[in-house]
């Protein structure tokens, strides 16, 4: 027996950006050019590795899994990666918006200040080691590497406003990191293992002070998910920090909160399999979740600036997505990971056009709009006159639009079939049950919050694009466009591709349903005979 070159694609992701942003740190900032050029071909090659591992975890590995067994050690003793159609999705989405947002920096924001592609390359080695990593410890690590380069970028092209928000990042993130580390030291304590599948073998056979230990383990170590997913009151340093990001830099920060979902994901479905619905931790998520909709739904109502709207917006999404893990129903899983999906694209792709929108804008433009809208004053040319719309202010005008119908939630777009996807399943919880008190509740917060996107939204392409007055046609370059254009032709194509998309996620959840397969395969992976050994 030996291991194929497919398994060794699961090291792919973590390896690849490991040295590609090693091997740039040496290189002079004034070759720009190749610097960018050896960062792209890097997210292509993890674009590529990506798409390998979907199919093989959907048509290839045995139960739609593959593990990796590092230095060759069984598990639980030494590392595993594993690779399945969960892990696999978010490593192609971290692709596809990592290259979006290179490609949207090449021009001028990768340019400014040092180390931006080596920053950027070990932000997804971080990433994708998070994905793929099976151990409490190592996610950890993967973690901190993830945040250590999120603190250089946050800080590229710094001003004053970023380096503020830069310094009330790091302190709750160094807090949370702190949690994370107490968590799993009493996890370790308890259990006798960091490995997830193991630990979740354990926790099911031990009592007493062990199991006490255990569970104070377990709501120190989800305080700092939690923290990290931005649940109210936790998640109160992302409007600010999201907002005094750079743009490319904001984009990607987006992803970062799913992070934190998708580890509360993996967790909770694997370790509390067997306990009901209704059990503390369940409930803690799905009213912490609502807490966070109807808190950030109250912030892009109150906010004026464009960026705040969208760091509020990615707090909805990240609500919803933790009240739908709290709900505890199965059922909604595809719908929720359908609504990840096209939320984060959308927003990401929010951050972006915000800084050409705001090239539109001559000084004073926002004030006059508001004295305008304050005093109903009614600007009329003295002779209607028909005058075509410049292709950049149109390109402006339709992306805007696209991204606030999908973060609303309104049709045509994937929003609205996501939050339908969520909505029949929340009214339709199965037979012989009825809809509870916390799925009403979450039902019309994520009408309400909808609402809000919609009137904050609106108002500010009220004032952007009609009250504006005469609007002067701002430079835009193919490289900041087409970025835009990719990521909201992605969220797009999930419409017209709803099908198989929820054919997929269907799939996948019913594999995060199906624990004991999950820790039967990792636990039970052999090593490779050393070929040498009698």
């Amino acid at each position: 027996m030996s291991l194929g070159w497919t398994q060794h694609l699961i090291l792919v992701p973590v390896v690849l950006p490991l040295l590609c942003g090693a091997l740039l740190i040496p290189v002079n900032e004034k070759r720009h050019q190749l610097k960018f050029i050896v960062n792209l071909a890097s997210v292509l090659g993890l674009l590529v590795t990506a798409i390998t591992l979907v199919w093989l975890t959907d048509e290839g590995w045995p139960d739609g899994i593959g593990v990796y067994l590092m230095a060759n050690w069984v598990a639980p003793f030494g590392i595993v990666f594993l690779a399945d159609r969960l892990s696999t999705l978010m490593l192609l989405f971290t692709a596809l918006l990592a290259g979006a947002v290179l490609c949207y920096s090449m021009r001028s924001w990768s340019r400014i200040g040092v180390h931006f592609h080596s920053l950027f390359q070990f932000l997804l080695m971080g990433l994708n080691g998070a994905f793929l990593t099976h151990d409490l410890f190592n996610l950890f690590v993967f973690f901190e590497v993830m945040l250590a380069a999120s603190y250089g970028l946050l800080l590229h092209g710094y001003n004053p406003a970023r380096l503020r928000a830069s310094l009330h990042y790091i302190a709750v993130n160094l807090a949370a990191s702190l949690l994370f580390l107490i968590g799993v030291a009493l996890i370790y304590a308890a259990t006798g293992t960091l490995n997830m599948a193991d630990l979740a073998r354990r926790l099911s056979h031990i009592s007493g002070d062990g199991l006490t230990l255990a569970q104070i383990g377990m709501t120190v170590l989800a305080l700092a998910f939690l923290a990290k997913s931005a649940m109210w009151p936790l998640g109160f340093w992302l409007p600010a920090t999201y907002a005094a990001a750079s743009p490319p830099v904001a984009a990607m920060f987006v992803l970062l909160t799913k992070v934190g979902i998708y580890i509360v994901l993996r967790l909770w479905l694997l370790i509390f399999a067997n306990e009901p619905p209704g059990a503390a931790g369940f409930d803690a998520l799905l009213w912490g979740g609502l807490a966070t909709i109807a808190f950030a739904a109250v912030g892009m109502l109150a906010s004026e600036t464009p960026a705040r709207q969208a760091a509020y917006a990615a707090m909805v999404s990240s609500g919803i997505l933790l009240a739908i893990i709290g709900f505890g129903q199965s059922s909604l899983v595809p719908a929720a990971l359908f609504y990840m999906l096209g939320s984060t694209l959308a927003i990401a792709a929010f951050m972006l056009l915000i800084e050409l929108v705001e090239r539109i804008n001559r000084p004073g433009a926002a004030m006059l709009a508001l004295t305008m809208e304050a005093f109903a004053i009614d600007e009329r040319p003295e002779q209607p006159v028909g005058e075509g719309i410049p292709a950049t202010l149109a390109f402006l005008g339709l992306a805007f639009i696209a991204c606030a119908l999908i973060i609303a939630g309104l049709p045509p777009l994937n929003g609205f079939v996501a939050k339908f996807s969520i909505l029949h399943g929340l009214l339709h919880p199965g037979p012989g049950q009825t809809v509870s008190p916390g799925a009403m509740t979450l039902i019309a917060l994520i009408l309400v919050s909808g609402l809000a996107a919609i009137i904050s939204l609106l108002r500010f392409g009220v004032r952007t694009f009609w009250a504006a007055g005469v609007l002067k046609p701002p430079p835009l370059h193919v490289t900041e466009v087409a970025p835009i254009g990719l990521l909201l032709l992605f969220s797009g194509g999930f419409v017209v591709q709803a099908g198989p998309v929820f054919e997929y996620l269907h799939r996948t959840a019913d594999g995060l349903q199906r624990p004991a397969q999950y820790i039967e395969r990792v636990l039970e992976e052999p090593v490779v005979p050393n070929p040498l050994s009698p």
